[in-house]
């Protein structure tokens, strides 16, 4: 059996922080996994500059209501799977990604969980597992599962290097010079072709 795996920000639909930087006119939360390797010290970052700027997570998930799928995405996943079976592997929220999830047909999501008290006001956050992605691919391995993986920040790195196939997709410049060992593409097209490779459809 063969199985997809793809990071959901930045590949399917937008960075949410982002989205909520440019809704709110706070241009620090534009930063992401995709500039800051250490995950622990961005979400700290994070955590601090919602208290700063006193939002919650209801101001968060109004934002996220009308974050719409990148575009080309809806036809890519729809292409995918009917070739495979896809998993997505993510480092948001859960709280966060319920209407993301309705909006790409309800494929499987492995996240993490937000703590949050009964104002919204956002303390912490739970992770799945540390390095959750690359333990996931290495336990659909364990069971004889072959995997292609995608993805296009930091925290994509040891799950594209886990699986038995995989690239960057839409990586920024740095990732793309410090680990150009790892191919990487720009279009669905060209990742939609890879991933046909590894299934031996072309």
């Amino acid at each position: 059996m063969k199985l997809v795996c793809l990071d959901l920000e930045g590949v399917l639909v937008p960075e949410i922080w982002i989205a909520l930087a440019d809704a709110r006119g706070i241009p620090e939360f534009r930063r992401t996994t995709r500039d800051e390797p250490d995950y622990d010290k961005l979400m700290a970052y994070r955590l601090a500059l919602l208290d700063k700027h006193g939002l919650k997570l209801p101001d968060i998930q109004r934002v996220i209501g009308a974050v719409e799928p990148l575009d080309g995405a809806l036809a890519f996943t729809a292409s995918l799977r009917k070739r495979a079976q896809l998993i997505i592997l993510s480092d948001t929220f859960e709280q966060f990604a319920r209407p993301l999830m309705q909006k790409l047909g309800w494929p499987v999501l492995f996240c993490n969980s937000l703590i949050a008290d009964s104002s919204g006001r956002i303390s912490g956050y739970k992770l799945r597992q540390e390095e959750g992605k690359m333990h996931a691919v290495a336990a659909f391995r364990s069971i004889n599962i072959e995997v292609f993986a995608a993805g296009d920040s930091f925290n994509d790195l040891k799950m594209i290097a886990q699986a038995d196939a995989g690239c960057l997709f839409r990586a920024p410049d740095i990732i793309r010079r410090d680990y150009a060992q790892i191919p990487c593409v720009d279009t669905y097209s060209d990742l939609l072709a890879r991933i046909d490779d590894f299934l031996g459809k072309r």
